[in-house]
């Protein structure tokens, strides 16, 4: 069995923030988590997985407390800068129609792959290239990372869970623009994806064989699925203990939640996001030590 894996879910700007947070935490604490053998990357997980894998979780973190705030415009758009997405309430409502209306998951990603499609055609394809340029400003390199990283997405069409990683023949901002694509369908070649939160907010699934995984999850385990569908938190970790894994999670405390306030992608929540995820990830540094160690 593999040793040791690392999962970061997804949950908007703020849960970026926080993810960062509670890594620059654990270390500060006395934990490097990011020489983790597998890390998988969700949506703003995504990010956050090439991020702390390819610069320092401290200075990261110190970025994001003395970052600009964001310009008026931007806060209104779900992920804190992107000019081609819906605003996030309508997002959400709309969203949640199509998953009330699924039979299954696979139902469900068909369908939201198709509304996806839809929006793509009905835009004039600009906002690639801007979406494209503001993933590809987040990342510390252009290059996929030395160990293993993986990333997840949907495929549009199919409605078939993707994952990627520096094998795939996919550029790194490619791959995370997708997996960050939860409006309009983002399009690598000839192909279209939409976010990996679709199929599992978390997918700590894919560390199936590893000893010890380690999952942090901006929602909380939270999942806009109906819960008899089995793709909740809890689930993954039962699946994965099941196959002998040891499972330790990080959660979003009171504090953090009360930081996160109403919309996960509000970028005006990350500063306090991030310094509630750095107090959580102190905090439980020792608690973990011997697990990931």
């Amino acid at each position: 069995m593999d040793e040791r894996a690392l999962v970061l879910g997804g949950g908007g700007s703020a849960g970026n923030a926080w993810l960062i947070g509670v890594v620059a935490g654990l270390l500060e604490g006395g934990l490097d988590v990011t020489d983790a053998d597998l890390v998988i990357g969700t949506s703003a997980g995504a990010t956050a997985a090439v991020q702390v894998t390819g610069a320092s979780a401290t200075g990261l973190y110190a970025d994001i407390l003395g970052a600009e705030p964001p310009p008026r415009e931007a806060r209104s758009s779900p992920d804190g800068a992107r000019a081609r997405a819906v605003p996030a309430v309508d997002h959400l409502e709309r969203t949640g129609r199509i998953i009330a209306a699924a039979q299954d998951p696979a139902d469900m990603r068909r369908r939201l792959g198709a509304a996806a499609l839809g929006l793509e055609a009905a835009s004039d394809g600009s906002g690639q290239a801007r979406w494209r340029a503001v993933v590809a400003s987040r990342l510390p390199s252009q290059h996929w990372p030395e160990g293993t990283t993986l990333i997840t997405a949907v495929d549009a069409r199919t409605g078939e869970p993707v994952v990627f990683d520096r094998h795939s023949g996919v550029e790194l901002a490619d791959a995370v623009a997708a997996s960050t694509s939860s409006g309009v369908a983002y399009r690598i070649g000839e192909d279209r994806y939409i976010d990996g939160g679709y199929r599992r907010n978390e997918n700590a699934d894919l560390a199936a064989g590893y000893a010890r995984v380690l999952v942090l999850s901006p929602l909380g385990g939270r999942t806009r699925h109906p819960l008899e569908w089995g793709t909740n938190l809890a689930a993954q970790v039962d699946e994965l203990r099941a196959g002998g894994s040891r499972v330790e999670t990080i959660l979003p405390d009171s504090a953090s939640l009360d930081a996160f306030g109403n919309n996960l992608m509000d970028p005006t929540t990350r500063p306090p996001a991030a310094r509630a995820g750095h107090e959580q990830g102190r905090a439980v540094a020792g608690q973990l030590e011997a697990f990931w160690r």
